[in-house]
C-alpha cells in the first residue's frame, strides 16, 4: 500500500502536567483576521495540554504530551492507518521482510527535506538507527532513551541490543538488521521515538550530549530547542511550563491543511481547561473530565471519545537498592501482594472516580490486543481474605504493613484522568485493611524519573496507553526485563516474553500470550485496575479531528469552520 500524502479522515474513536497555569496570553496569539491563511479561518490552532513535554528529542521522551508535539515536527518509516493501531507507510513506502524474520529492506520516499533542507535518504536513515543503538551513560537509562531500550532490549554498551545495523544500499533503499526475530518490529516502527531527524541538526547541536542522573536527567541543546523532521509543521518556541509552538513547514511533502501554527498551553487543571475552552482561549483539549462532559455537550461544544486503547495499574516494586544489588522490601511477598489485591474494590472505584464506560482491567492489556485471556486468575475484592492473607505474612494490627503510596499531582493521563481522586480511593481501601500508607506525590516529570530511574518508591500509580496493536507493546514493555518500576528478576517470565517476541503467526502468539498473561497473573506484580474512555473537547469550529486510538494524531488533518 502507497501512501503519497496523508489523507483526511473525520473524527472518530480513536498525554503530563508542570502545574495550573493562569490563562492570560492565550487570546492576544491569535488571529482573528484570517491573514495567515487562505480563507476566513483562523489557521491558528491552540490546544490545551494536560502539561509540558519532557524533550524536544523524541528519542529521550516516553511520555505522551512529548510525542504529541513529536508527531507534528517528526515522522517516521512507519505511521498508522488512520482510525486504527496498525501500521501504515509513512517515509518509508513499502518494505519487505526476510525469510529468517532478521532483515528488513525499506524503499524510501523521494523528494522529501527535513526542516533544515538536509536531504532525507537512506544514509539519514542509518544515521538515526545507529545513534540510539551506541547510546552511553545517562542517554540508555529507562528515564531517557526509554523505548530503545525496552524494544531492542539493550544498546550496543550493554551487549544485549537486538539491533543488527543499519545498511543505506542505494539512496532510496535502507535496510535494518535484527540478531534476533521480534514479531512486532514493523508496528513499533510507528512509535515518535523512532522518528527519522536531521543528521545534520542532530550533530550541529550536539544531540546526544546529555548530562545529570537517570534520576534527574538533563537534555542536550537539541533537546532543548532544535529539533528537526519531516513533518508537517517546524519547531518554533518552546517556554518550558508555558507552551510550545510550531509553525507550517512550508516544503512539506504531504498535504498541509488549513492549520499554519500550533501553540500547545499548558493548563494542568482540568478545570481550568474546561474554562479556558468556554471561554475561547483554546480550540480543544484531551482528557476531559468525566463530570464536566455533559454540560460541554450541552453548551455546544464538540466531544470526541477514543477508544480505550489503555490500561491502569496500581504497580508494587518488589524491591529497593538497584537491579544489581536489590534489597527486597515486604511487597517481595506474594502474600502481601495478593492481600493488596484483594482490598481493592474495582468497581467502586469505577462508579466514583472514572469515566461512564471505563471498563475493569483483569490484566496488563485490553481485549483488543492478541493474547488477552478471559481465564486468568483474578482476585475479587475480600477485604477479610485481604486481612488474613496479611496475617500469614506476619502483619497483624500490633505491626501493621507499612509501605509508601506515590502517585502523581497536577495530571490528567487517558489512563488516570484524575490521580489524587485515584489515590484517594484506593488509600482508604488500603487504610480499611490495616495498611499503613505514607503518601508521596510528585509533579509528572519528576514522578516519572523516580518510577523509572530508581527504586524509591513502594506502590504507584502509572498506566499505558498503547503505542501500537501488539502484546509485546503492553506486557512485553512493562515485564520483558528487569526494571527498577517493579524491582523483581522472573528469569521464566523474561524468557517467555522474549520468546513469544519471535513468534511469526498469530495463531501461536495468541495462545503464546495467554499463557503468559496467566503467568502474570500468578505472580501479580501489580494490579491492572481499569480500561477507562478518554474523552477529547473542542469549541465547533473545529469539523473534523484525527482521534487515534494510539494518539497518532497530525494537526495538519484537523479542519475548520469560519
Amino acid at each position: 500500500m502507497l501512501h503519497s500524502t496523508r489523507k483526511r479522515w473525520l473524527a472518530g474513536a480513536a498525554t503530563v502536567a508542570i502545574g495550573a497555569l493562569v490563562l492570560t496570553a492565550c487570546a492576544s496569539q491569535r488571529d482573528d483576521s484570517g491573514d495567515e491563511g487562505s480563507s476566513d479561518v483562523d489557521s491558528t490552532f491552540v490546544f490545551g495540554s494536560s502539561g509540558d513535554i519532557s524533550s524536544l528529542d523524541p528519542a529521550f521522551a516516553s511520555d505522551g504530551e512529548s510525542f504529541r508535539v513529536s508527531r507534528q515536527i517528526f515522522e517516521g518509516l512507519v505511521g498508522v492507518e488512520p482510525g486504527t493501531a496498525d501500521p501504515a507507510p509513512l517515509l518509508a513506502e513499502s518494505w519487505e521482510q526476510s525469510e529468517d524474520g532478521l532483515s528488513y529492506t525499506f524503499t524510501l520516499k523521494e523528494g522529501v527535506t527535513f526542516q533544515d533542507g538536509t536531504e532525507f535518504n537512506a544514509d539519514a536513515v542509518c544515521f538515526n538507527f545507529d545513534r540510539q543503538n551506541n547510546f552511553t551513560g545517562v542517554a540508555t537509562s529507562q528515564s531517557m532513551a526509554y523505548y530503545w531500550g525496552v524494544i531492542m532490549r539493550g544498546f550496543a554498551e550493554t551487549g544485549t541490543s537486538i539491533y543488527g545495523g543499519c545498511t543505506a544500499d542505494s539512496p532510496t533503499q535502507a535496510t535494518i538488521t535484527l540478531t534476533a526475530p521480534f514479531a512486532g518490529f514493523i508496528p513499533a516502527l510507528s512509535l515518535p521515538a523512532f522518528a527519522i531527524q536531521s543528521p545534520t541538526a542532530l550533530q550541529e547541536y550536539n544531540a546526544d550530549d546529555v548530562g545529570g542522573t537517570a534520576e534527574a536527567p538533563t537534555q542536550s541543546e537539541y533537546g532543548q530547542g532544535h529539533p528537526t523532521g519531516t513533518g508537517p509543521f517546524k519547531f518554533d518556541e518552546w517556554k518550558p511550563g508555558e507552551s510550545t509552538t510550531v509553525s507550517a513547514y512550508e516544503d512539506y511533502w504531504g498535504e498541509q491543511g488549513q492549520v499554519q501554527e500550533v501553540i500547545f498551553q499548558v493548563i494542568g487543571d482540568t478545570t481550568a481547561r474546561r474554562q479556558a475552552l468556554e471561554s475561547g482561549s483554546i480550540d480543544g483539549y484531551d482528557l476531559a473530565a468525566p463530570a464536566d462532559l455533559g454540560a460541554l455537550e450541552d453548551a455546544g461544544f464538540t466531544l470526541v471519545n477514543r477508544d480505550p486503547f489503555n490500561v491502569l495499574y496500581l504497580a508494587m516494586n518488589q524491591s529497593s537498592g538497584t537491579v544489581d544489588a536489590p534489597t527486597p522490601s515486604p511487597l517481595a511477598d506474594i502474600k502481601v501482594r495478593q492481600a493488596i489485591a484483594h482490598a481493592i474494590d474495582k468497581d467502586q472505584l469505577i462508579s466514583q472516580v472514572l469515566p461512564e464506560g471505563t471498563e475493569t482491567a483483569t490484566q496488563f492489556m485490553p481485549d483488543s490486543v492478541i493474547g488477552w485471556n478471559d481465564a486468568v486468575t483474578t482476585y475479587d475484592y475480600d477485604p477479610e481474605a485481604a486481612k488474613a492473607l496479611l496475617a500469614e505474612a506476619g502483619y497483624t494490627e500490633a505491626n501493621p504493613l507499612t509501605i509508601t503510596f506515590n502517585y502523581p499531582v497536577n495530571i490528567s493521563r487517558p489512563y488516570m484522568p484524575n490521580p489524587e481522586q485515584i489515590f484517594t480511593n484506593l488509600q482508604s481501601q488500603l487504610e480499611a485493611v490495616g495498611i499503613v500508607l505514607t503518601p508521596v506525590s510528585n509533579e509528572w516529570g519528576e514522578y516519572l524519573d523516580l518510577m523509572q530511574g530508581g527504586r524509591d518508591h513502594g506502590i504507584h500509580l502509572l498506566g499505558w496507553t498503547g503505542d501500537y496493536n501488539d502484546p509485546d507493546n503492553f506486557v512485553g514493555t512493562f515485564f520483558g526485563q528487569a526494571t527498577n518500576e517493579w524491582g523483581f528478576d522472573n528469569p521464566e517470565l523474561f524468557s517467555a516474553l522474549t520468546e513469544a517476541r519471535g513468534i511469526a503467526t498469530e495463531e501461536e502468539q495468541t495462545a503464546a500470550y495467554q499463557a503468559i498473561n496467566e503467568q502474570i497473573m500468578e505472580f501479580l506484580p501489580g494490579i491492572p485496575l481499569a480500561h477507562p474512555v478518554p474523552t477529547l473537547a473542542f469549541a465547533a469550529r473545529v469539523t473534523s479531528y484525527p482521534a487515534s486510538p494510539v494518539q497518532d494524531e497530525v494537526y495538519n488533518m484537523i479542519e475548520l469552520s469560519e
